[in-house]
């Protein structure tokens, strides 16, 4: 059995704290690892291979990295030059696998969930495992724990365990959700499927053959190196853009249902993550530096500095660098019209937080103002950042702590603590940790522009343009 973990979500209902740079799948939101390490986790015992993990270009070394940290170095990590829904994502992750004649079982899972009974979702899919064995299509139906109306639904045919599906239902409204908990012949669907890669290859050509040759083209022209394979753009773009439950499971016959109660959400908004985290006695579920007082079924995200609440009821706070979130706890779904207003008003809140992860470490924006700017920058022991130059801005480096390797024109630098060099505009220049410990540097931006597009790389050894 191979894991197929589709990581190329970049949801913005968790905002402020996950933005479309940083999305919630490489969050610890319900502990200590990201969703995604807590998705490979889960299902690390049962794996016979691997996972193969279907993401975003922008995204690659996230994903890299925290497979890493918990592992899992073998990981084969796909690139999707666009998003074109789980469909076509599933589809290359099937062909990939079959690359080496064998046919395995494919465990389909999104990359940001939450399960709480890690032991009774192993067990169920063990018990899914026997029927996808036989060519079966398996879909996992969560028990509803009340009338949902952000999921869509099963209906299943009348049993126990593993059962025929009856009918795929869009997300309802309040008075059908209700209807459909009551009679206990719906499931919420979670998105996750078992199938042997050829049964799901031979449903996608009988009924998406323009998806199927659009992903073998795809993969027939990507470029493979020793960290990732990059689908062709042109192939892969022209994909129909369709979930898995429109193209395939909807339409096959066949299709049965395993409904589990493993304690899952997807954790799909703050209201939901107030759902499975810890509550006091009051109901406050509270992360980070938080003190209340006379509080109850509040959630509460501290992100640094201490967050002081009185006298609230089902209100979510959420502070990080720079931004605060404020809101009712029944309107948390509706963040999206927020975070569709910044972005119409082109701010960079959407998309990054002030601290921004990069291949080689991070760098901080601490603070920026009329032709200048101030960052932390944070480089990992070994890493090396790219040969580059800029138009618009000279930099100034401060290391406050470990080693720095600088080239600044044909000159080598070799910076220690309290040391500083000066890079003028126009000249190329690359820094480098050659230490044993994390490099950290004050770096001082000046001049008439200072966007991070106003990089010109001529060396990368991340592959960057």
């Amino acid at each position: 059995m191979i894991p197929v973990i589709l990581s190329g979500g970049s949801g913005t209902r968790l905002w402020p704290l996950s933005r479309e740079a940083h999305p919630k799948q490489f969050l610890p939101l319900a502990g200590e690892h990201s969703l995604l390490q807590a998705t490979w986790l889960r299902v690390s015992p049962l794996a016979g291979r691997p996972p193969i993990v279907v993401a975003g270009e922008d995204h690659r070394f996230m994903v890299a990295e925290q497979l890493r940290e918990v592992g899992c170095k073998d990981a084969t990590i796909l690139l999707e030059p666009a998003a074109r829904n789980t469909a076509p994502a599933i589809a290359v992750a099937a062909l990939e696998a079959m690359l080496d004649g064998t046919d395995p079982l494919l465990l389909v899972l999104p990359s940001d969930h939450v399960v709480t009974d890690v032991e009774g979702f192993r067990r169920a899919v063990l018990a899914a495992s026997a029927h996808a064995i036989e060519g079966g299509l398996v879909t996992f139906g969560i028990v509803p724990t009340g009338p949902e109306t952000g999921y869509g639904y099963i209906k299943a045919e009348a049993g126990e365990g593993i059962r025929a599906v009856a009918q795929f239902v869009e997300k309802p409204d309040a008075e059908s959700a209700a209807r459909y908990v009551e009679s206990g012949d719906y499931f919420w669907n979670s998105g996750m499927f078992m199938f042997r890669a050829s049964v799901y290859l031979s449903e996608l050509e009988a009924r998406q053959p323009q998806m199927l040759a659009a992903c073998r083209e795809a993969m027939d022209r990507a470029v493979r190196d020793a960290d990732f394979i990059r689908l062709d753009r042109d192939a892969f773009s022209a994909s129909p853009s369709d979930s898995i439950d429109y193209a395939v499971m909807e339409q096959a016959p066949g299709v049965s249902v395993l409904p589990i109660d493993v304690g899952w959400s997807d954790v799909g908004s703050w209201a939901a993550l107030w759902q499975v985290a810890g509550q006091d006695a009051s109901g406050n579920a509270h992360h980070g530096d938080v003190i209340s007082e006379d509080c109850r079924n509040t959630m509460a995200w501290g992100d640094g500095r201490l967050l002081a609440l009185l006298g609230l009821d089902d209100v979510v706070v959420v502070d990080t660098a720079d931004a605060v979130l404020v809101a009712h706890r029944d309107r948390v779904q509706d963040i999206k019209g927020i975070v569709a207003k910044l972005k119409a008003a082109g701010r960079s809140e959407p998309v990054w937080h002030r601290k921004v992860y990069r291949p080689w470490g991070s760098y901080d924006s601490i603070d920026l103002g009329e032709r200048f700017q101030v960052k932390r920058i944070t480089v990992n022991p070994g890493a090396t950042l790219s040969l580059q130059m800029h138009h618009h801005r000279a930099e100034h480096w401060i290391v406050v702590s470990g080693t720095g390797r600088v080239t600044r024109g044909e000159e080598t630098l070799l910076l220690g603590e309290n040391q500083s060099t000066y890079i003028p505009l126009g000249v190329k220049h690359r820094l480098e940790n050659p230490g044993r410990v994390p490099l950290e540097l004050i770096e001082v931006q000046s001049g008439s522009y200072l966007g991070e597009d106003d990089i010109i790389r001529f060396e990368d050894v991340y592959g960057r343009g």
